[in-house]
């Protein structure tokens, strides 16, 4: 393998491994401690520890070796590489944690009162660990690999494979923990999914701006030189007056909102500005990456 490819593998392997530990750290600071619930398998071996008194490290490795080979056989190891890597590395970090968590090194956050701020907590280190794992295309393993195989072999959406396995193995945990434990679980699940869709869209946000005016041209022409931005000049047609147009579209950070919109109005004051959130922006002048 030329150095190159071991260079992008590590690009995208260090990160998982990172944010694995994070999501092992929120289940065994946040999670447990508390009696909250997580979906999924993970959801499983949380049960089992509930139930059994099982280390979630020996259940996560257990559940997931023969998804992970049935995954390899149907899926491809093209797919399962980082997934691999993930669960891996989750087993060792919930294994890690839950050592130093039984040597003292380390004391849980466990409350009786006020569970909003470990459902808080709880969502935004699971969301954040998980977050990182999905942008760099790992995955922990589990229902992710279920969905996947049932994607592949009936046509199901993964989203409503993984949703009919979350709401069984949540609705399971009503044997184990009180119903209002189950509340405070979907409350750290939101924040989480929102946290996910964070770091998924980018936390770095721009604003696409589409400007419409008989003065196009010359407003392009001022941008480019009083901003140092890029612009597109798109052809057009008005609807009602079949008039030729162009429209402007041009993609600045949030700091140059203002600066943007009062060299618009300095040309065209009625101009027609449609300002839309942009995520994840790649290019000169904004996040450039490099192999």
């Amino acid at each position: 393998m030329k150095l190159t490819n071991i260079i992008t593998q590590l690009k995208m392997a260090v990160p998982i491994i990172m944010g694995t530990a994070i999501y092992a750290f929120g289940l065994l600071y946040f999670i447990i401690p508390n009696q909250l619930m997580e979906g999924g398998v993970t959801g499983i071996t949380i049960l089992l520890h509930y139930a059994f008194q099982i280390p979630p490290s020996l259940s996560t490795l257990i559940l997931n070796v023969p998804l992970f080979i049935l995954g390899w056989i149907i899926l491809g190891k093209k797919q399962m590489l980082y997934t691999g890597i993930g669960i891996v590395s989750l087993t060792f970090f919930l294994w890690f944690f839950e050592k130093i968590i039984e040597i003292g090194l380390i004391s849980p956050f466990v409350t009786q009162y006020d569970y909003i701020l470990v459902s808080l907590y709880a969502g935004v280190t699971l969301g954040g660990g998980l977050g990182i794992v999905f942008r760099f295309g790992g995955t922990t393993g589990g229902s992710d690999i279920i969905a996947r195989i049932c994607s592949r072999k009936f046509g199901w959406s993964m989203g409503q494979v993984i949703l009919a396995l979350d709401v069984i193995i949540i609705g399971a945990s009503l044997f184990f923990i009180p119903i209002e434990k189950i509340l405070y679980t979907f409350v750290a699940v939101y924040i989480a999914s929102r946290v996910i869709d964070f770091i998924q869209e980018g936390a770095y946000a721009a604003k696409a701006f589409t400007i419409i005016s008989d003065h196009a041209p010359e407003i392009a022409d001022l941008i480019t030189k009083e901003m140092d931005r890029g612009v597109t000049l798109i052809p057009a047609i008005g609807a009602y007056s079949k008039q030729a147009k162009y429209m402007v579209y041009c993609v600045v950070s949030r700091q140059e909102i203002r600066r943007l919109s009062l060299i618009i109005k300095s040309i065209d004051p009625r101009a027609f500005i449609i300002i839309n959130d942009v995520h994840d922006v790649h290019g000169e002048g904004f996040r450039e990456d490099h192999p």
